[in-house]
């Protein structure tokens, strides 16, 4: 048996003892460092996930140690089938079979272990903590929003040179303009209605002077957004109606806006704008294989700065981690629960 943040109800989470998980089809146990709470696990918690059924032990980001091989590794918790026309071409993040722990059938990794295929574990880079380690799947969400942001892009903002605007301050969403700024371009806001989120973002440096990428910014009222948009490149990592309607005017005649936020499903988009001004919109769904381990060689490389803007919980404290963040008392981009 292990312990095990498990989603009774929503609402509802407690740490109960739970059966460890068996290597099934060769797949290799993981004794778990730490794991991300994640926006999707929210969502699951506030019971607005049809997908996330209760009882469930939720949490897909996450780091550990190969159990009986000592191995530190990275977990990519997408798991696909590696035959369909998606995944030969390269596209596995959209596998018709695709499945992610923290949906059934699988659990997730709020516990001491959890099991994973082999392909699935990426190992820790000496230069990164397990804690670190952690990052790499919401960093890889932001790392491929921002690739489809530059493959969408045309001209006059498909240079990398321009600017670019990131809806949410979030997780997804700081590392989204960390991925813009890594690759090259010039100026990019982050608008968050949090003010504590907002002056934690500014007290990591995201926004020195020094540094001239990054500003943080309370988003404007529609009204006072100029008619021609202010960003070529719009990454919505919230996804309400609210989010949707400042990317819609954030956006430049001839921008693209990347959805990868999943707060709603309803409403936001001015599809009049989208259409007059030929904004390309595009969704965006976790990340390929490639792009997971190409997210954690950037990371190892310091692409993505000192990877400092978590928390740390026990996971005994797991049920009043998600009841402050539900009420917006957590500044930090990420809390991570360790067993």
């Amino acid at each position: 048996m292990m312990k095990a943040l498990i989603l009774e109800n929503p609402e509802q989470l407690a740490l109960r003892d739970a059966p460890q998980p068996e290597t099934n089809n060769g797949e290799k146990v993981v004794r778990v460092a730490a794991t991300g709470v994640c926006g999707s696990d929210m969502h699951g918690y506030l019971g607005h996930d049809a997908r996330r059924i209760p009882p469930l032990i939720l949490g897909h980001e996450t780091a550990g140690e190969v159990v009986g091989e000592g191995a530190q590794v990275i977990v990519n918790p997408l798991v696909v089938c590696g035959e369909c026309q998606y995944c030969k071409s390269g596209r596995d993040n959209i596998c018709p079979q695709r499945e992610i722990i923290s949906m059934p059938p699988r659990e997730g990794a709020f516990a001491e272990y959890v099991a994973m295929p082999p392909r699935n574990l990426i190992p820790l880079p000496a230069s990164l903590t397990p804690q670190q380690g952690a990052l790499a799947e919401p960093i890889a969400c932001g790392h491929h929003s921002a690739a489809l942001a530059f493959a969408h892009a045309r001209a006059p903002h498909n240079n990398g040179k321009g600017k670019a605007a990131v809806i949410g301050g979030g997780a997804i969403g700081l590392v989204s303009a960390l991925s813009l700024v890594a690759r090259g371009v010039g100026e990019v806001c982050i608008a968050e209605t949090n003010a504590a989120r907002r002056e934690f973002l500014r007290a990591h440096n995201f926004a020195q002077p020094a540094k001239g990428k990054i500003t943080i910014i309370d988003p404007p009222q529609l009204a006072d957004i100029p008619q021609e948009g202010i960003a070529g490149m719009v990454i919505d990592a919230v996804g309400n109606k609210n989010s949707r309607a400042l990317a819609s005017a954030f956006a430049s005649p001839g921008g693209v806006v990347v959805h990868i936020g999943l707060g709603s499903g309803e409403g936001g988009f001015d599809m009049r704008r989208l259409t007059l001004r030929e904004i390309v919109l595009t969704g965006a769904y976790t990340y390929t294989a490639k792009e997971f381990k190409e997210t954690v060689a950037w990371m190892a490389q310091g692409k993505y700065g000192a990877l400092d803007w978590y928390q740390t919980r026990p996971l005994c404290e797991g049920a009043k981690v998600f009841a402050a963040l539900k009420n917006g008392e957590i500044p930090a981009p990420k809390v991570l629960l360790i067993p």
